[in-house]
């Protein structure tokens, strides 16, 4: 599965190579930040919230109001991860440089998240996900790296 996600100020939207909308993020209330990811006839399918505010923000994935992965940035500098915890798996999204992850599940690669810097400033990210591991979810594994790396990617 290779999808294309925009960003827009708090809002993602994710096109696959068809150009056609599969996704959109949006940030929902106020404080902790929560961001619901909806399909294309805007039905909710899972939520990220941003548990921790401090320099390595955790995130909780949750899929009607129950939570099934948990997310830590294990380091911003050397060797950039974010690992996502659930009952029966474990992801690792791992990078060198803050721009191209490697997505690891059970420590097997099945995909990647690129970073891209647009002209006017605004990043995009390119995720490769081996079909037989896709889930929808993967789609908030990219704005987890866009809020934890984003700013550095940015400024770059």
């Amino acid at each position: 599965m290779e999808l294309m996600i925009h960003t827009k100020g708090s809002k993602y939207t994710a096109i696959d190579k068809k150009e056609r909308l599969l996704y959109t993020v949006k940030k929902k209330g106020f404080g902790a930040p929560r961001f619901l990811l909806l399909d294309a006839s805007n039905y909710q399918l899972y939520s990220l919230l941003q548990t921790g505010e401090d320099r390595k923000p955790t995130f909780s994935l949750t899929h009607n109001d129950a939570s099934f992965i948990n997310m830590t940035c294990k380091s911003l500098f050397l060797d950039p991860t974010i690992l996502a915890e659930g009952k029966d798996t474990v992801y690792q999204i791992a990078s060198k440089d803050h721009r191209d992850f490697t997505v690891i599940k059970d420590g097997v690669p099945i995909g990647s998240i690129k970073t891209l810097l647009t002209v006017s400033g605004d990043l995009q990210y390119e995720v490769e996900i081996d079909d037989k591991f896709f889930d929808d979810y993967i789609i908030l594994f990219a704005v987890a790296v866009d809020r934890t790396f984003g700013d550095m990617n940015k400024s770059k």
